[in-house]
């Protein structure tokens, strides 16, 4: 008898207030989709950070015979100055952070080169004399890679070094700047719905104020009169958090997965596991605001 009664008042609840109820599933899911897209976004920065940090190199350019590098003044680099290059590498100071090292010749460099932009006009006029042999270092903590350059950097016979970690960190910053703004935008918009489910729930309480009044003379709880309230405005924000989950999923399986996916194949890429490991997470922040908005609202507005 008493859930017949809670389910009839918050149908009347729903009914009475249903743009305002509306509105709060579309705020809520506008905003539990930033959140969502935040975490998802972390996430995938995680995943690149698997995999890429652990085969990051520091490539050591070595000296071309036409080089302008005060480094390369004797022109190409020589089997002396290669010589003490790796014996930097095999140091105390940048031995223990080196795994292992690889030769790369001119000619190597130019076959690769030739493989990955065959489809280029443009490669048909580089010449294998145009390419740098190179020192391509493994490294046994990629977190290091600071000191391993240093210590080849500057050498006689050396032109330039690269460490690919530093590229992926810009990438990762960008990455993490647009998790910022995501998470900013979603604070926003959370705010917006507590806010708006505050003033469902007000809206609600003043249009039963009779009823509420009534209850409390014959005897009911406090709890028993603000439980369709507060069901009202869980139920209100749970199918928002519901649709964010839908949103998501989708994007998630047609733009990352299928768009993406399919185009840039060397990236993984967060996938319909992710999504529903944050789910839950979703839920419990729609139940949560629909909580505070309740308890914020339900002390003033159900007393008679």
């Amino acid at each position: 008898m008493r859930l017949q009664f809670i389910l009839s008042e918050i149908g009347i609840g729903l009914r009475r207030n249903l743009s305002m109820t509306i509105s709060v599933v579309l705020v809520t899911f506008v905003s539990l989709t930033f959140v969502g897209a935040a975490g998802l976004l972390q996430m995938q920065i995680s995943k690149m950070k698997d995999q890429w940090y652990d085969r990051v190199e520091v490539s050591v350019f070595l000296c071309p015979a036409t080089s302008s590098e005060p480094t390369c003044a004797s022109g190409e680099v020589t089997e002396d100055q290669l010589a003490e290059v790796r014996s930097a590498l095999e140091g105390p100071e940048a031995g223990p952070y080196v795994d292992e090292v690889f030769y790369e010749s001119q000619e190597e460099a130019y076959a690769s080169f030739q493989d990955q932009f065959d489809d280029q006009f443009w490669a048909s006029v580089v010449t294998v004399d145009d390419m740098n042999a190179s020192l391509r270092i493994k490294l046994t903590d990629p977190s290091r890679y600071d000191v391993v350059a240093d210590v080849v950097a500057g050498r006689q016979g050396v032109e330039t070094v690269e460490n690919q970690r530093r590229l992926f960190d810009q990438v990762f910053l960008v990455l993490n700047r647009a998790t910022l703004l995501a998470g900013g935008l979603a604070a926003v918009m959370l705010l917006a719905a507590v806010l708006l489910i505050t003033t469902t729930i007000r809206l609600s309480a003043l249009s039963r104020r009779r009823e509420t009044g009534i209850m409390r003379l014959v005897g009911a709880s406090t709890f028993f009169i603000q439980l369709p309230f507060m069901l009202e405005g869980a139920i209100a924000a749970t199918v928002g958090a519901g649709l964010a989950v839908a949103g998501l999923w989708f994007g998630v399986e047609n733009v990352v997965q299928e768009w993406l996916g399919g185009t840039v194949t060397w990236i993984p890429f967060v996938g319909a596991d992710e999504v529903w490991s944050i789910a839950p997470l979703l839920v419990g922040v729609a139940i949560l605001l629909a909580a505070i908005s309740s308890i914020v609202t339900l002390s003033r507005y159900t007393k008679v």
